[in-house]
């Protein structure tokens, strides 16, 4: 367009392309700096619950530190939540640091790029700042509203001050922020790690691990660095390696064919404005959530329940009515049980004490009941015993009949509810049902409910096959219920858990605490990653195609979610979702 024989006024209109097409492919497009600012605001609601989750386990150790009565009796448990206070406290100093010196950076790049971050009022849409950081809320970072920011597309700032001019090795703000990040993975662990309980000491100073190959690599030499070190393998192992592999993030990366980049180069080189802020507030949601799993592991060391160990009642339970001659087990044990103490019980019969449990095995006899009697005892945190009596009472039954669900205690709808009946002082149990159907199987029943009622009724019956006479014992009334809904798992990784981006499989299916054997079927579903500019779908329960692609361009330690549409054997489909941590 600029050649010898082109006149100077082609020239120059020649020369105006060129500058017009280097202006194109300088300006970023609205709807991707507009998704920079969903991201953003999406990771600020995060931050905020993150930051809720740590500060309720902090509260409920310091409640029951203000409400445990200062005696004799709880000196050694209130000296143990006090440690524990103390260590979240340092958990909560050294993440206000973070939260506030990353805050600091987002408000300088904001400030010198233009934008009017002086004026604060909550929910303004003109506005950028809502909420300001509070000394009286340090782990609360500053609540923005980035659609307000004017040079949304600006990143010159941005680079100038975190990078510096070598995206290999910054100079910017981004030099101190990645040591500063570091050394709080760093300090984390060792707080969390590193503590005095009775005659025991132990301690944790992890090295830095922030060269790997992939995330199982990254395991594998964190598990290593852990393992050789004096902390609490039995009880912190597993949140010490979840800690220090939610804040590692590799050091060197690879972009556009160029090696050794660095982490801060690679995240902010030419980002703009709206990215560079939001980039920096993910770095405050690994620290939050980081922080939430220390408090929440901290919290789990200590009673932190309605009553104390100063409130303590015996237990006894066990079968409440027996036939002459049956053998019945009572299980006996403290309502405010410690593991590591063992109760001591009396009462008649032969005793077994084993996991916090009394168990006592006699002979039924009498007339219509039998009242069982006897002690538990248990020493407290200050090796004071203290001795409750403890009273059962077993009904003698007469033949009659019952009725159990062994799985449940309500009818499923389009499932195979297993139902057993027991007539006692009869050779033959026969179950009828107005409302569910029952068909025989093995030695109990297959129940479905049929029609559209709230509750149906199983009649039990006793039947003696010699004189062939069948007499009914009781009748009882059971609610009809929708399946629940099943968690939607990755792979093995349940909704919340941390999964490998290598997985190719999702499945919906209920968790340990739904013991129903219920197969669902994933008809379709929908990937979203953190930062991808839209989601992948596809259906089935296979992760393939432009959902593979996906998942290999997350980072690790970043979000992914699914949403599905699951049927399951009563032909309802619902929607089902899932979020995991790569």
């Amino acid at each position: 367009m600029a050649g010898g024989k082109e006149t100077p006024r082609q020239k120059m209109i020649g020369m105006m392309y060129l500058v017009l097409t280097a202006l194109l492919a300088l300006n970023v497009s609205k709807s991707i700096l507009d998704a920079f600012v969903a991201i953003e605001e999406n990771t600020q609601k995060s931050n905020i619950a993150q930051e809720e989750r740590g500060s309720s386990y902090k509260g409920d150790v310091n409640s029951e530190i203000k409400t445990t009565p200062n005696n004799a009796e709880n000196k050694l448990k209130l000296e143990k939540l006090r440690a524990i206070m103390s260590q979240m406290d340092q958990v909560d100093k050294i993440s206000a640091k973070m939260i506030k010196d990353i805050d600091d950076i987002k408000l300088k790049i904001l400030k010198e790029s233009g934008e009017n971050i002086d004026v604060v009022k909550d929910k303004d849409e003109e506005t950028i700042i809502w909420k300001k950081y509070s000394t009286q809320a340090p782990i609360v970072p500053t609540r923005m509203h980035l659609m307000a920011v004017q040079a949304k597309d600006q990143y010159d700032v941005p680079m100038h001050e975190i990078i510096g001019e070598d995206i290999k090795t910054p100079t910017g703000s981004g030099k101190k922020l990645w040591a500063d990040f570091l050394g709080y993975r760093a300090d984390l662990v060792n707080i969390v790690g590193s503590y005095k309980f009775g005659d025991k000491t132990f301690s944790i100073k992890p090295k830095a691990i922030n060269d790997f190959s992939t995330n199982e690599d990254l395991v594998k030499k964190v598990k290593a660095e852990i393992a050789k070190s004096n902390a609490n393998h039995k009880e912190d192992d597993e949140v010490l390696q979840n800690i220090y592999i939610n804040l590692t993030k590799p050091e060197r990366v690879k972009v556009n064919d160029m090696d050794g980049v660095h982490w801060i180069g690679a995240t902010f080189d030419h980002s703009p404005l709206v990215a560079a802020v939001a980039s920096l507030s993910s770095m405050q949601q690994d620290i939050l959530s980081a922080r939430a799993l220390a408090m929440a592991h901290l919290k789990s060391k200590v009673s932190t329940g309605e009553y104390s160990f100063n409130k303590i009642v015996g237990l006894a339970y066990g079968p409440q009515i027996a036939n002459t001659g049956d053998e019945v087990e009572l299980k006996v044990m403290m309502a405010a049980f410690d593991s590591d103490n063992q109760p001591t019980v009396t009462g008649p019969g032969a005793i077994t004490v084993a996991n916090g449990q009394g168990i006592l095995k006699t002979k039924v006899a009498g007339g219509a009941e039998m009242v069982l009697s006897g002690t538990v005892s248990i020493k407290n945190k200050s090796g004071v015993a203290k001795t409750e009596n403890w009273t059962h009472t077993i009904k003698i039954m007469k033949p009659q009949g019952t009725v159990s669900l062994p799985e449940m205690n309500v009818l499923y709808r389009g499932y195979d509810n297993k139902v057993e009946g027991v007539a006692s002082g009869y050779d033959q149990t026969v179950l009828n049902g107005n409302g569910v159907s029952l068909t025989k199987s093995g030695n109990g029943y297959i129940g479905k409910p049929t029609g559209s009622g709230k509750t149906c009724t199983i009649s039990i019956s006793g039947k003696n096959s010699v004189t062939n006479k069948t007499v009914q014992l009781g009748s009882y009334t059971f609610r009809v219920s929708n399946l629940p809904p099943p968690s939607l798992y990755f792979g093995a990784v349940s909704d919340g858990g941390t999964a490998s981006k290598a997985e190719t499989r999702l499945f919906a299916k209920y968790g340990p605490e739904i013991p129903l054997n219920v197969t669902f079927q994933v008809l379709k579903w929908e990937l979203n990653v953190t930062g991808a500019p839209r989601p992948a779908k596809g259906t089935g329960n296979s992760i393939a195609g432009e959902g593979t692609a996906l998942l290999k361009q997350a980072k690790p330690g970043s979000m992914i979610s699914f949403m599905t549409e699951v049927k399951g054997p009563d032909g309802r489909v619902q929607k089902k979702s899932g979020n995991y941590r790569i």
